[in-house]
């Protein structure tokens, strides 16, 4: 009985960890210009809704928040003025190797 009752506290923790190590969050992205049409984009494994000047991802992995997606994005939509979670946001030299290779020449909105 003993022997259950560990095994089954032992899975119970597992889960509890791998569950906050696996947890979703929100990523939110300023554009420096606006989109002219919504836009979804694939990046890090997220999925951004963009509308205007901002990019959204309502349950991006954790991996998602870095350089790399960022860049990923910026490919898409054009270059990132603020790339951040409910955490961590990308600093100045983060958001400069994002915009290294962000798409030219972005359709945007008339402002």
């Amino acid at each position: 009985m003993k022997l259950q009752s560990l095994a089954a506290a032992a899975a119970l923790t597992t889960c509890l960890f791998a569950g906050s190590a696996f947890a979703d969050g929100r990523i939110a992205v300023a554009l420096e210009n606006p989109l002219a049409a919504k836009t979804k984009v694939v990046a890090g494994g997220a999925v951004f809704v963009c509308e205007g000047a901002e990019c959204v991802s309502t349950a991006a992995p954790s991996r998602a928040l870095t350089a790399v997606s960022c860049k990923a994005l910026a490919k898409e939509v054009g270059r990132v003025a603020a790339f951040g979670g409910e955490t961590k946001s990308l600093d100045a030299d983060d958001l400069t190797r994002c915009n290294a290779s962000a798409k030219a020449g972005v359709q945007t909105a008339e402002k």
